[in-house]
């Protein structure tokens, strides 16, 4: 190990011999092959990582344009000709396009809900003072760790008893209130890192609360609300238990139902090549959300966590 030699300071009235101090340091050469051998390492999990995750997905998209004979017959190689008919089949006869109309509205509907109530009551939690402030901020936040299944008994009888039952509507506001805790939480730290100067300069103009919020505020917060509109979209996307319990209607099932309605009756059609190409057709809408929202779901969390 090589050492450089540094020489300690003396007072020049002590008369005191000068020292030398051996200060050990590390060879450039060595930093560097260990920063590489740490980053061939951490590569080397991130590619298996996404081996793992890929894989899946590609096999599934890949398994729908085969015939039922190919699935089962060689489940590893590319398919010989592509069989578009497995989709059509899938959305016509599998009525996968009931189910797609069905969960866009009831998504649609409960996202909009919620990014509009959620950014409302994290932004009065976020910046104005008030009795039982915090305690309404811990309410949302226990709302985040109550387990749904504990709900879903009393629930189905308070939405029977609104009439909600078996409605688009009723699964709406279900969706709504089973979202507003992370989305509270969420958006209150968001809400908390931007800039009151802004605000308090449309106040001086004369904007309202209402117009400060709306047009100065809310377009601030586009990064947040980006973000965490992209995480309600999945959970509300894959949500099974809600609508299982509280829409029964099969005319009124959403894509969820309808998979598993799809893949029960398998066991006596043997129609495999329609159920996977539905899986697939369930899976696109979500993917295609992340990857345009991909950048704006990263910066929304950075900007969320750096004050």
């Amino acid at each position: 190990m090589k050492t450089t030699e540094t020489t300690a300071p003396v007072p020049a009235e002590s008369g005191m011999p000068v020292t030398k101090i051996d200060v050990p340091t590390k060879s450039p050469r060595r930093e560097k092959k260990e920063g590489g051998v740490l980053n061939v390492f951490s590569h080397g999990v991130l590619v298996i990582w996404a081996f793992m995750v890929a894989m899946p997905l590609l096999w599934a998209v890949m398994t729908s344009f085969k015939d039922d004979a190919s699935i089962f017959g060689s489940p590893w190689s590319l398919p010989d000709t592509l069989h578009f008919s497995n989709w059509s089949r899938a959305w016509t006869e599998a009525n996968m396009s009931d189910y797609f109309l069905n969960t866009i509205l009831v998504v649609g509907g409960s996202l909009i809900g919620t990014l509009v109530l959620g950014s409302m009551a994290a932004y009065v939690l976020a910046r104005f003072d008030f009795p039982g402030n915090r305690f309404i901020y811990f309410l949302f936040i226990g709302g985040m760790s109550f387990p749904i299944m504990l709900a879903l008994v009393p629930l189905f009888y308070v939405v029977n008893n609104m009439g909600l039952l078996n409605t688009i509507h009723g699964l709406i506001l279900v969706y709504i209130a089973y979202s507003l805790p992370f989305t509270v939480f969420f958006l209150t730290a968001f809400f908390r890192t931007l800039p009151t100067s802004v605000a308090e300069a449309a106040f001086v103009d004369g904007a309202s609360h209402t117009r400060t919020f709306f047009q100065i505020m809310l377009p601030m917060a586009k990064p947040g609300l980006i973000s965490v509109g992209i995480f309600n979209f999945l959970g509300q996307w894959n949500q099974y238990m809600l609508p299982t319990v509280l829409n029964t209607d099969p005319d009124k099932r959403v894509l969820t139902q309808g998979l598993v309605q799809l893949a029960v009756s398998q066991g006596y059609k043997g129609d495999w090549s329609g159920l996977f190409a539905g899986l697939v057709m369930a899976m696109l809408p979500v993917l295609a959300a992340y990857i345009v929202f991909q950048r704006q779901v990263v910066a929304g969390l950075t900007a969320g966590a750096l004050k």
